[in-house]
C-alpha cells in the first residue's frame, strides 16, 4: 500500500506556494510543511479553504487531508496573524490583497465598512442559446461580472456613466499587482511647505514645491449614486415656503447613507428631514445667515441615526398659475449648476469629506449631496441631485476658481498673483474640425466639473418621523407668520389627539423645538426620548412622557388659552400642582407668566387683554 502525492497551492500576500502532501496525511502535519516553507511560526498564520475567510484549517491531528475535502490541485488561503480572523482591522478598511498606504486609525462610516466586505460581482444565470457547457459549468456568456464593468453599466436603463467608488477601488486592487502602487491621494493647488533651497513665492519657487497644473477630466467614478427622498411630504413641505412666498429657499438634507442595490457596489442617500436654517430669500437670489442652533441640529440628529447628507434649494418660476407648471430653465442649452452653486457645492464637501483608510490624508472626495428643486422638460418640479468632482472641491478649497458675473454657465480659473501661486488649470476641448485640442481654463465650462445623481421617491413611502393632516411648523419661516412657539405647539397638541404618544412626538421639526425653545430648552432631558423615536419604541416614549419636563411643556401650552385633551392624565406631578399652574396667565405682550387675579402684566404693566 503507498500514497499518492498530491500538490496544494496556497496563497499568501507574498505569492502562491506549492506543497507536497498525501491524502492520509493529517491537518497538523500538513500546517507544519506550510509553516517550513512561508517561513513562519506555527501559531503566526491562518489557513483557509475559502478566499473569504471561512472553512479555517486547525492543527488537528485527527482529521486528514482527505477528510477535509482537500485534493490534489487545489487553491488555499494564506493570512499572517495580524490579517487573519473576521475582526481583522484590514478586513474592514481594504478588499483583500490591497496594500494600505493610508491611514489605519481613520474610522469609516458604516456603509463604507460593509461594501468593502462584499463581493460586489455581478452574477450572470446560464444563456440558454450562447452556453454550451452544463449547468455547474461557467463560460465568457456567463461568468461572473466584476462590478466595474463599463459595457454592463452603459446598457443598464439607464446608462450609469459613474462606477461608484468602492467598485472603482476593485478596479484599482484588480489585476497581477493587487494594487500594490496605488494610493489615492488628494490633489492639492498650494505650494509645498518646507522648500528652503530658495526664497518663498513670488520670491522664488522650483519643481520640488510648485503644484503640478491640473488637466479637468470627466470623474469616472461618484461617491454617492443615487439620492432617495423617503415619502413626498419630506419634500412638499419645503416646496410650501416657494408656493406661498415665490422666494427661493434652501435646507439641509437629514438622514442615512445605505446600499444602492440597483449600481453594483453603489450608494444611497436616504433624506428623512429637511432643516431650513436663517436664511434671506427673493425671487433670483439666497443668502445664507449664521446659525446658531446648527451644532444642536446636528447632535440632535445624531442622536436620532441621522447626518446631514447634502443640502438643497429651489430654482422655480411660475409660468402658468392656472396650470401650475414653472419654467423649465435648466438644460443642456443652459447649464445645469451655475459657477456659484459649483463653488458652494464644492465648499460644503470640503467640509463634510468621505472619511477614507486608503487615503494618506485619512479622507478621500465626500459623499455630500446637492438637490436642486428646477422646473422640468414637461414644466412640473423636478428634483435633480449633483455632486462637484474631486478636482473641483481642491480648486474650490485652495480658492484658485471664481464664478463668472456675466455668465453662470462659465467659472474662471485665477490667475498667479503676489500673494498666492495658482498652477496652470487645462480642459479639454473639440473645436470646428473635430480636433481634440487643450485649453487654458479662462474661462471654464462648468459641467466638466458636475457629477449628475438620479434623485428618487419610493413606490413604497419610508416614514422615519409621522406624518399629520395639521403638522407642527418649520423653524425659520417666521416671514409666512408660521412661528414656533408654546401657542403652536398647543395648537399641534390638540389637533393631534393619538392614543399612541410615539406618533404625536416623531416629528423632526417639533423635537428641535423642544430642544433649542428659549423658554425650557430640554437638551439636557430629552435623550430617552430621542431614543424612543429612533427605535421607535412606544414604551420609552411614555417613560418619557411622565417625566415632570413634560408636565411642565403641558402647562406652558395650558396658559396659551389652548385646552389640551387628557391635560390631568398626563406628567408626574400632582393635580393641585396642575389646576395652580394652569390659573397663571402669559402676557401677549412680553410672554412673562403673571399671578393668577392680575389685570395687567408684572413685567411690561400693559393690560392683560
Amino acid at each position: 500500500m503507498f500514497c499518492l502525492q498530491q500538490i496544494i497551492r496556497v496563497q499568501s500576500p507574498d505569492g502562491v506556494k506549492r506543497i507536497t502532501a498525501t491524502k492520509r496525511e493529517t491537518a497538523a502535519t500538513f500546517l507544519k510543511k506550510v509553516a517550513k516553507e512561508f517561513g513562519f511560526q506555527n501559531n503566526g498564520f491562518s489557513v483557509y479553504i475559502n478566499r473569504n475567510k471561512t472553512g479555517e484549517i486547525t492543527a488537528s491531528s485527527n482529521k486528514s487531508l482527505n477528510l477535509l475535502k482537500i485534493k490534489h490541485g487545489d487553491l488555499l488561503f494564506l493570512f499572517p496573524s495580524s490579517l487573519a480572523g473576521p475582526s481583522s482591522e484590514m478586513e474592514t478598511s481594504a478588499p483583500p490583497g490591497f496594500k494600505v498606504f493610508g491611514a489605519p486609525n481613520v474610522v469609516e462610516d458604516e456603509i463604507d465598512q460593509y461594501l468593502s466586505k462584499q463581493d460586489g460581482k455581478i452574477y450572470r444565470s446560464r444563456d440558454p442559446q450562447l452556453c454550451r457547457h452544463g449547468p455547474l459549468g461557467k463560460c465568457v456568456h456567463c461568468v461572473p461580472l466584476e462590478p466595474f464593468d463599463e459595457d454592463y453599466l452603459n446598457h443598464l436603463e439607464p446608462p450609469v456613466k459613474h462606477m461608484s467608488f468602492h467598485a472603482y477601488i476593485r478596479k484599482l486592487t484588480g489585476g497581477a499587482d493587487k494594487g500594490k502602487f496605488v494610493a489615492l491621494e488628494n490633489i492639492s493647488c498650494k505650494i509645498k511647505s518646507g522648500c528652503e533651497g530658495h526664497l518663498p513665492w513670488p520670491n522664488g519657487i522650483c519643481t520640488k514645491c510648485q503644484p503640478s497644473a491640473i488637466t479637468l477630466n470627466r470623474q469616472k467614478y461618484r461617491h454617492v449614486d443615487n439620492i432617495m427622498f423617503e415619502n413626498h411630504t419630506v419634500a412638499d413641505r419645503f416646496l410650501d415656503f416657494w408656493r406661498k412666498t415665490g422666494n427661493q429657499h434652501f435646507g439641509y438634507l437629514y438622514g442615512r447613507y445605505t446600499e444602492h442595490k440597483d449600481i453594483p457596489l453603489g450608494i444611497r442617500a436616504e433624506v428623512a428631514a429637511i432643516y431650513e436654517p436663517p436664511q434671506i430669500g427673493t425671487q433670483n437670489s439666497l443668502e445664507l445667515l449664521e446659525d446658531p442652533k446648527a451644532e444642536v441640529v446636528d447632535e440632535i440628529a445624531a442622536k436620532l441615526g441621522l447626518r446631514k447628507v447634502g443640502w438643497i434649494f429651489t430654482d422655480l418660476v411660475s409660468e402658468d398659475t392656472r396650470k401650475g407648471t414653472v419654467r423649465y430653465s435648466r438644460n443642456k442649452d443652459t447649464y445645469f449648476l451655475s459657477s456659484e452653486e459649483c463653488i458652494t457645492a464644492g465648499d460644503f464637501q470640503n467640509k463634510h469629506p468621505n472619511m477614507c483608510r486608503l487615503s494618506p490624508d485619512g479622507h478621500f472626495g465626500s459623499k455630500f449631496v446637492t438637490a436642486v428643486a428646477t422646473g422640468g422638460p414637461d414644466n412640473q418640479v423636478h428634483f435633480e441631485g449633483y455632486q462637484v468632482s474631486n478636482q473641483c472641491m481642491a480648486l474650490v478649497r485652495d480658492e484658485c476658481l471664481l464664478p463668472c458675473k456675466d455668465a453662470p454657465e462659465l467659472g474662471y480659473a485665477k490667475e498667479s498673483s503676489s500673494e498666492q501661486y495658482v498652477p496652470d488649470v487645462f480642459y479639454k476641448d473639440v473645436d470646428k474640425f473635430g480636433n481634440e485640442i487643450t485649453q487654458l481654463a479662462r474661462p471654464l465650462p462648468v459641467e466638466y466639473l458636475i457629477i449628475d445623481i438620479t434623485t428618487t421617491f419610493p413606490k413604497d413611502p419610508v416614514y422615519t418621523f409621522s406624518i399629520s393632516q395639521n403638522p407642527f411648523p418649520i423653524e425659520n419661516r417666521d416671514v409666512l407668520g408660521e412661528t414656533q412657539d408654546f401657542h403652536s405647539l398647543a395648537t399641534y397638541l390638540s389637533q393631534n389627539t393619538s392614543s399612541v404618544f410615539l406618533d404625536t412626538i416623531s416629528d423632526f421639526h417639533l423635537l428641535l423645538f423642544l430642544v433649542t425653545n428659549e423658554v425650557m430648552p430640554l437638551q439636557d432631558s430629552i435623550s430617552l426620548l430621542l431614543e424612543a423615536v429612533r427605535t421607535r419604541n412606544e414604551e420609552l416614549a411614555q417613560t418619557w412622557k411622565r417625566s415632570e419636563q413634560w408636565a411642565t411643556i403641558e402647562q406652558l401650552c395650558s396658559t396659551v388659552g389652548v385646552q389640551l385633551p387628557g391635560l390631568h392624565e398626563y406628567g408626574a406631578v400632582g393635580g393641585s400642582t396642575h389646576t395652580a399652574t394652569a390659573a397663571m396667565w402669559a402676557c401677549q405682550h412680553c410672554t412673562f407668566m403673571n399671578q393668577p387675579g392680575t389685570g395687567h402684566c408684572e413685567m411690561c404693566s400693559l393690560p392683560r387683554t
